[in-house]
C-alpha cells in the first residue's frame, strides 16, 4: 500500500480497473497458463475449484503460480497519467476482479496505489460487487472510473466521468449515454496484421515438406496427388498455427524477457488472451476435418502431430537435447504425413537424411537464440533447459548432424537401386557439394550472431538458400 502525503479531498477519487486496462492482458488467463506450464496435472482441478465458485478457482490458482509482474504488459500512457494525478495530490485505488494475491502484488512494484480492491477466497469482485465497494470507500463522493468493459456500465452509472482504455465501439458508445467521458486511452494494436502474425502464417513453408514424396517418387505431374497434398498442406498448416498460439500462449513469461519475442502479439498485449485460446481450439479442429476427408490414416498421423507438438509445448521444451530431438521429429513426420496423403512408401534413405538435416537445423535454431542470450550478458535461457556454457558442444552436434545428412545422400546414390529410377543417377553427385555449401553457410551465420533465431526465416529472406533450392531441384530434374 502507497500513501500520498500530499492528497487533495478536492479531486475525485479515481479507481481503476486492471485486466485490459492497467495492464493489456488478463491475469486469469495470465494465472492459468503459468499453472498450466508448471503442472498440468493441477489444471485438472480446476473444475473441482470452480464447483466451489470463480472466486475460490482464482484464490487456488494464484496460490500455485509464480508471476512476474515486472514484465507485464503495462499500458504505459495510462500509467504516465496515473503517475501525474498522484503527484497532483489525487487519490488512486486499484479495482480489480483479479485475486487480492496478485492485484497487491502488481500494486506494490508499481507504487500508484493507496489502496486495493480485489476478490478473495469467498468473493469475486466484479460488476454490481465492484460498484458496492467502491461506494463504501467513497461514502457518497464523486469518484471516477478507469477500465474497459461492458461489465463495467454499471459503475460508470454512478461515477462522474469515464476513463476509457482499449474500449470496444459498443463499450465507448455505451458510456457516453451514462457518464462524462474524461480520457480515452488506446494502445492495443487490432489490425487483422496481428492476427495473421499470430498464426505465424510464414511457418507454413515449413509444411512445404509434404510434397517432398510427390516429388522424389516423380509425381509432381500427377494432378490428383497434387490435390491430395494441397488438402495435407492445408490441414498440417491450420493445426501448426493453432499449436503456435497456444505456444505462444505457455511462453509468455519468457517471451516477454527476449528481445524479439517481446513483440508477439500475446505476449505485447495486442491481442486478447481469450482470443488466444479460441483460435488454439478452432484451428486444430478444422485441420483435423479436413485430415479426416483426405483418409483415416492422414488424420491419425496428424493427430499425432498433434500430441508430439502439444508435448513439445508444454514440457519437452524446457529439456535439452529432448527438445532438438522432437523438433527433428516433427520436421520428419511432415514428410511422412506427406507420403500417406499420396499414398507412396517412403524411402529409409530420406527419413535418415531427414532426421540428420532437421536435428542440424533445430541446432541451429538454438545455438542461435543462445548466441543472442550471450552478448546480451545472460547466463542462461528462460525456459529452456540450456547455458550459455552449452554453445561449443551443441555447434559441434549441429554441424556434425549437418554433414552426416550428406553422407547419407552419397550412399543415397552409390545404391544400385537409383539406377532404376534415374536416367542420370551420375548428375546427383553434385547435390553433395551444393549441401556442403549451405549447411557449412549456415553454420558460419550462426557462429557468427549473423542468423536469425528461427532458420527458417533465414532461409526466406536468403538468396543464397533460394539458389540452392532451385539449383538442387535443377539438378534432380536433369537426373529424372
Amino acid at each position: 500500500m502507497e500513501t500520498n502525503k500530499n492528497i487533495n479531498n478536492d479531486l475525485p477519487m479515481l479507481f481503476v480497473d486492471m485486466d485490459g486496462c492497467l495492464i493489456k492482458t488478463d491475469m486469469l488467463y495470465e494465472s492459468f497458463f503459468a499453472l498450466l506450464k508448471s503442472n498440468f496435472l493441477h489444471c485438472l482441478l480446476i473444475p473441482f475449484w470452480l464447483l466451489r465458485g470463480k472466486a475460490y478457482m482464482k484464490e487456488m490458482i494464484a496460490q500455485r503460480v509464480n508471476l512476474d509482474v515486472d514484465s507485464l504488459p503495462y499500458n504505459n500512457k495510462l500509467i504516465d497519467f496515473l503517475k501525474t494525478e498522484k503527484n497532483n495530490g489525487r487519490t488512486l485505488i486499484l479495482a480489480t476482479a483479479t485475486n487480492h494475491i496478485l492485484a497487491k502484488k502488481i500494486s506494490e512494484y508499481l507504487g500508484l496505489f493507496t489502496d486495493v480492491i480485489s476478490s478473495s477466497i469467498d468473493e469475486n469482485i466484479s460488476g454490481k460487487r465492484k460498484l458496492k465497494k467502491i461506494q463504501a470507500v467513497t461514502n457518497g463522493k464523486p469518484f471516477e472510473y478507469a477500465a474497459n468493459a461492458m461489465i463495467d456500465i454499471h459503475i460508470w452509472k454512478h461515477a462522474e466521468a469515464a476513463i476509457l482504455v482499449n474500449p470496444d465501439r459498443n463499450v465507448e458508445k455505451s458510456a457516453r449515454l451514462v457518464t462524462t467521458i474524461r480520457h480515452i486511452f488506446n494502445e492495443r494494436n487490432t489490425r487483422l496484421l496481428r492476427y495473421i502474425k499470430a498464426i505465424r502464417v510464414y511457418q507454413w513453408m515449413k509444411n512445404l515438406l509434404i510434397f517432398v514424396p510427390l516429388f522424389t517418387a516423380h509425381q509432381f505431374t500427377n494432378i490428383p496427388l497434387i490435390i491430395n497434398g494441397m488438402i495435407a498442406f492445408t490441414a498440417f498448416s491450420l493445426c501448426a498455427s493453432g499449436v503456435y498460439v497456444l505456444n505462444d500462449l505457455l511462453d509468455l513469461p519468457a517471451d516477454r524477457e527476449h528481445p524479439r519475442k517481446r513483440l508477439r502479439p500475446f505476449a505485447s498485449g495486442d491481442i486478447k488472451l481469450s482470443h488466444g485460446i479460441l483460435l488454439a481450439c478452432l484451428l486444430p479442429a478444422i485441420g483435423l476435418g479436413l485430415a479426416l476427408s483426405l483418409s483415416p490414416d492422414f488424420f491419425g498421423i496428424l493427430f499425432l502431430y498433434l500430441f508430439m507438438t502439444t508435448a513439445y509445448s508444454v514440457k519437452f521444451k524446457a529439456h535439452a537435447i529432448i527438445d532438438v530431438l522432437l523438433l527433428a521429429g516433427l520436421y520428419t513426420i511432415r514428410i511422412f504425413a506427406g507420403a500417406i496423403a499420396i499414398d507412396v512408401v517412403l524411402s529409409f534413405w530420406l527419413l535418415t537424411f531427414s532426421m540428420f538435416i532437421f536435428l542440424s537445423l533445430a541446432l541451429v535454431k538454438r545455438c542461435s537464440e543462445l548466441i543472442m542470450l550471450s552478448n546480451a550478458n545472460r547466463k542462461e535461457s528462460s525456459g529452456r533447459g540450456y547455458h550459455i556454457s552449452d554453445l561449443d558442444l551443441l555447434k559441434m552436434m549441429g554441424v556434425s548432424s549437418g554433414y552426416l545428412s550428406i553422407l547419407i545422400v552419397a550412399l543415397y546414390i552409390d545404391n544400385p537401386t537409383v539406377t532404376q529410377q534415374y536416367s542420370h543417377p551420375q548428375l546427383l553427385w553434385l547435390l553433395c557439394p551444393v549441401l556442403l555449401l549451405w549447411i557449412s553457410r549456415v553454420w558460419l551465420k550462426t557462429v557468427r550472431s549473423e542468423m536469425h533465431d528461427d532458420p527458417l526465416v533465414f532461409a526466406i529472406k536468403d538468396k543464397v538458400s533460394h539458389a540452392v533450392i532451385l539449383i538442387s531441384g535443377l539438378i534432380v530434374l536433369l537426373a529424372i
